[in-house]
């Protein structure tokens, strides 16, 4: 207390030791640039859940928490997964190119989504993702990772046929990697960033109650059909 801000005791508590000056800088960039994404299902639910038990905002974060999966909070640990594994290929002595653009057509083949691309606002350019890449370089923290999720950007506008945005997650996942984060802690980055979002949207549903509105607008939406099942 005094000595470590709370960004240099997280990376404390997550990985044994204290951060490196770049470690802690990028730690604090990547946890601001993925706190608070207005106002998605999570951050709908944790309302709700409020105006339905005012006293519970521990249930209220809960609830919001509850809903971080790769539809709404990013695929930040698949991309982590994806590049470890196309660096592990590489330094078995495959080509950069040749190997991302075989793992994208691999997922393509299989009918799946590239972890890290795609977005439903953010078009043709996600402009967190773009920051934190530019800053990376301009630190010079840009190493394989980084270097391979670039190589991933033009592998998966070959394999789908047309560019998709490179998405905030896959950038998250390249410099923790660069900077020596593990892939099994690249997850708790977003998840700690999008619970101060949460209680961001909470304090402003205390003073400003629309909970019960979104509930209202949910039933008005949807049609009732006694014919049906």
């Amino acid at each position: 207390m005094g000595r470590l801000s709370f960004t240099e005791y997280f990376h404390l508590l997550l990985t044994g030791e204290e951060p490196t000056e770049q470690q802690r800088y990028f730690l604090d960039l990547l946890l601001v640039a993925i706190a608070e994404h207005g106002m998605m299902p999570t951050n709908v639910a944790a309302r709700m859940t409020l105006a339905a038990d005012p006293g519970s905002l521990q249930g209220a974060v809960a609830a919001g928490i509850l809903g971080c999966g790769p539809v709404i909070l990013g695929t930040s640990e698949a991309c982590a997964e994806l590049l470890e594994e196309a660096r592990a290929r590489v330094v078995a002595g495959g080509d950069q190119t040749a190997v991302t653009l075989a793992m994208a057509r691999d997922i393509q083949a299989q009918g799946g989504r590239a972890p890290g691309f795609g977005h439903p606002v953010h078009r043709p350019l996600d402009p967190r993702a773009e920051r934190i890449l530019a800053l990376s370089d301009q630190r010079g923290v840009s190493g394989p990772h980084v270097e391979l999720a670039r190589r991933f950007r033009e592998a998966v506008a070959e394999a789908w046929g047309r560019p998709l945005t490179m998405n905030v997650s896959m950038p998250i996942a390249a410099v923790l990697l660069d900077l020596g984060f593990g892939s099994a802690t690249v997850k708790s980055v977003p998840l700690l960033a999008r619970t101060a979002g949460l209680l961001a949207h909470l304090a402003e549903e205390r003073l400003r109650p629309v909970g019960f509105a979104m509930a209202g607008r949910a039933e008005e939406t949807v049609e009732y059909h006694p014919d049906q099942p």
